[in-house]
């Protein structure tokens, strides 16, 4: 796998303050906070450990992290943040759904977040490069240029394909137009797209890909949602039920059986989210870090689901791809 190649953010290192003599400072401690569910992010907590390490820091021996999970539970958010305030934690790490949690919460605590969207349009930064307030962190700007290129990506390997689905997130306004924007550009004479909004309801997945399968549909594309990707192995799994050719925005899906994806690492995000925390822990102030984001979106493609789904890879296709998984 080639490494991905991120902006490097500012963030020059201060000495802590003088203490007492024959004093030790107290271990620092970071809350972590996510909607999510532990068990769904072993591979982002490495990548995070790993950021830590890069800076000087490894749980356990110079610093400590408490965790937070939501387990879905969107509502259990804000005590989760507020009791990590209370816990008087030197720095907060937030997913996409907490960051809003965490900034109700604290004013002045630094809080480094690893989101998708715009940050700036969801209100959680003034601006990218100096991010302003006590928040920063690293973002993938999911923009309709990349969602087109997904799309002639699938068509290059499904060129067959004569009904084509798009898996949004119906909470989400602009996920929406982007669907409805996809759909209209996929038009043409014979093949068409079929557009499904998903929600956080318990059975909202399966009675999409029900729909799906009713329908005809012959291949499938996800865009992107913080909630799909805590749920990457449903989405996986039920594409694999219904036999559909799929591209995903994570690589993270195609490891776990997927058949294709284009887009930026969300585990070396959240080692790049490990770095700034480490940064801040040695006196960076958040306001002044920028917005870190990826500056090169890589194509993995799994040979092994595509020979289950009896499709053989272009070898154009296949000279595209940053990485291959047989």
């Amino acid at each position: 796998m080639k490494r991905r190649e991120f902006i490097a953010g500012l963030g020059g290192a201060a000495a802590w303050p003088l203490v007492a003599q024959g004093q030790q400072p107290p271990m620092p401690v970071i809350g972590f906070i996510s909607s999510a569910s532990s068990a769904s992010y072993a591979h982002l907590l490495a990548g995070f450990r790993r950021g830590l390490k890069e800076t000087g820091y490894v749980e356990g021996q110079n610093v400590g992290v408490e965790y937070r999970w939501a387990d879905d539970q969107f509502d259990q958010l804000p005590k989760l943040a507020a009791d990590l305030v209370e816990r008087q934690v030197t720095v907060i790490v937030a997913n996409s759904e907490a960051v809003r949690a965490a900034k109700a919460a604290t004013a002045t605590v630094p809080i480094v977040f690893v989101t998708g969207g715009d940050p700036v349009s969801r209100g959680f930064v003034s601006n990218l490069s100096r991010p302003g307030a006590n928040v920063t962190g690293v973002s993938f700007l999911v923009s309709s240029s990349e969602a087109t290129k997904r799309l002639e990506l699938l068509r290059e390997l499904v060129p067959n394909a004569e009904l084509i689905g798009v898996l949004f997130n119906a909470d989400d306004p602009i996920a929406e137009a982007q669907a409805k924007d996809l759909r209209a550009s996929t038009r043409r004479p014979g093949q068409e797209a079929i557009a499904l909004g998903v929600s956080r309801a318990e059975g909202s997945l399966d009675e999409a890909f029900g729909a799906l399968g009713q329908r005809g549909a012959t291949a499938l594309l996800v865009l992107a949602a913080p909630f799909f990707t805590n749920r990457r192995d449903q989405i996986v799994a039920l594409a694999a039920r219904y036999k559909l050719p799929a591209i995903y925005y994570l690589r993270d899906y195609v490891v776990m059986g997927g058949l294709m994806s284009y887009g930026a690492s969300i585990s070396d995000m959240y080692r790049q989210a490990g770095i700034y925390a480490g940064q801040i822990l040695r006196g960076g102030k958040p306001g002044e870090l920028p917005v870190m984001l990826p500056t090169k979106l890589e194509l993995v493609i799994n040979l092994k689901t595509a020979k289950t789904l009896g499709i053989e890879v272009p070898a154009a296709l296949l000279a595209l791809a940053d990485e291959v998984i047989e």
